[in-house]
């Protein structure tokens, strides 16, 4: 009885997000911090899994919401446009359902970007809200600077101007995020991201992914602009950091992806020289291209090094169907699935070549690992500009006209990063940018003070 009611008088929070692993895990893992700083914590999601149960990971109570579609709509792969479409219309009503059932008195809503008809429910209930930012805050600021037309950006007719924000170095239109070229074609995203950047008024605060020292120009110019970004990463899992993880095992089971191949990668690296393979992985939504597989494959053979290759292929389609991927076979392994934190933890790895994906980079910069980026589209063009004229730690694929990577321009890229001229710089920078992340995060650090402070705050609203 008396920890029911121990529970009550808790201040509580409730995160909303949509049930994509790039959006879940770290609000996952951002509702585990501030459960150990003392708040109640619920994390509802449009997870299936979860309707007509509840469950609890990490401290962190899991609880399902209807994003309105059938249950055998694929969410994972079908059309993302019906998908977001549908969670803005049947999104709202179930969500409000929910803090109405609950019968617990939140102080306050938190929610992922791509739904910001969570700040009309908290102002619905008359409850502050605040966004996590789950890119990088230089894109943050590119966002609000294009949506609130503060800067100019390219169009069809000038796309060749150069883009001069406080904070950041020039960007070309190669360099910024697709959503804001003449070039998209994701109208959704667009008409999201341009509603959540119109009515940022409604958010008392903005969490990032981030943390002082890796982002420190461009977070100063967005809270000397007014708007309150508060860095509080990185949020990665504990085994980054060489801590047990409480929520990893289950997050294993709320993902989509298996953990099969989890001994064999770490055995393989095991056997292999210090600091000698590349790592290869493109995320968990990005189906590998023929194109693209064959390039890359290219470029390995061409290098010689060793490799760990996590190749996603659509169900349809087998590793053995590849030719290259046969000739490469004995020269490194290839898998469906990694356990990528283990991964690049791992003193064998030299280098991660990666689309340029926030979660994949905060990872990577976290691990002090080098990277080689080839992105694709959303914020990975920008990304890709950190890591390389930003941070020092790693190169950029180069596209050819057909948008495919040259497989001997992987190879170069291979070679520049582990044993090139700059090698030794990236190394050094990507150690200093870990030991950087390991300092935000430990207590009296300045991501685990914006925490602190953040908690505060919510309780003071409670």
């Amino acid at each position: 009885m008396s920890s029911i009611s121990s529970e009550n008088q808790q201040t509580s929070v409730l995160l909303v997000t949509a049930h994509a692993q790039g959006h879940i895990n770290p609000m996952l893992r951002l509702g585990k911090l501030l459960a150990s700083k003392g708040l109640h914590v619920t994390l509802t999601t449009n997870d299936l899994a979860l309707k007509n149960r509840s469950s609890t990971i990490g401290g962190v109570h899991l609880e399902y919401f209807s994003d309105g579609l059938p249950e055998d709509h694929d969410r994972l792969n079908g059309n993302i446009d019906t998908f977001m479409i549908s969670m803005g219309k049947f999104g709202p009503g179930s969500l409000s359902a929910l803090i109405r059932a609950s019968g617990r008195k939140f102080a306050c809503l938190i929610n992922t970007p791509f739904l910001p008809w969570v700040a009309d429910v908290a102002a619905e209930f008359e409850l502050p809200c605040a966004m996590v930012w789950i890119q990088a805050c230089t894109v943050f600021h590119v966002f609000n600077c294009f949506y609130n037309r503060l800067n100019e950006f390219p169009t069809e007719n000038n796309l060749e101007m150069v883009v001069n924000l406080p904070g950041l170095p020039s960007l070309r239109a190669e360099d910024l995020p697709s959503f804001v070229l003449p070039s998209n074609t994701m109208f959704t995203f667009d008409g999201i991201l341009k509603e959540l950047f119109y009515n940022l008024h409604k958010y008392k605060w903005v969490l990032g992914n981030s943390f002082m020292e890796l982002e420190k120009d461009v977070i100063t110019s967005v809270n000397d602009a007014g708007l309150p970004f508060w860095p509080v990463g990185p949020i990665v899992p504990a085994t980054l950091f060489g801590k047990e993880d409480a929520i990893d095992g289950d997050l294993k089971g709320l993902n989509k992806f298996k953990s099969t191949t989890e001994s064999n990668c770490l055995e393989w690296l095991d056997k292999q020289h210090p600091a000698s393979v590349v790592y290869i992985s493109f995320g968990t939504l990005v189906f590998s291209s023929k194109s693209n597989i064959e390039n890359i494959a290219t470029g390995l053979k061409i290098s010689k090094r060793p490799f760990l290759w996590v190749v996603k292929l659509p169900e349809n389609q087998e590793t053995h169907q590849f030719d290259i991927l046969e000739e490469i076979k004995e020269q490194g392994l290839i898998v469906r699935w990694s356990p990528q934190t283990a991964v690049l933890s791992h003193p064998s790895v030299g280098c991660f070549l990666s689309h340029g994906g926030w979660n994949s980079m905060i990872e990577s910069v976290t691990a002090g690992v080098p990277m080689i980026v080839c992105p694709q589209w959303t914020d990975q063009p920008t990304n890709a500009k950190l890591v390389t004229d930003v941070w020092g730690i790693g190169v950029k694929l180069n596209k050819n006209p057909e948008a495919f990577f040259d497989g001997e321009d992987v190879a170069r890229c291979m070679e520049e990063v582990l044993s090139g001229p700059r090698s030794e710089e990236f190394r050094k920078n990507g150690a200093e940018l870990k030991r950087a992340a390991r300092e935000a995060v430990a207590d009296g650090g300045s991501s685990d003070k914006n925490i602190q402070l953040f908690v505060d705050a919510v309780s003071s609203c409670s």
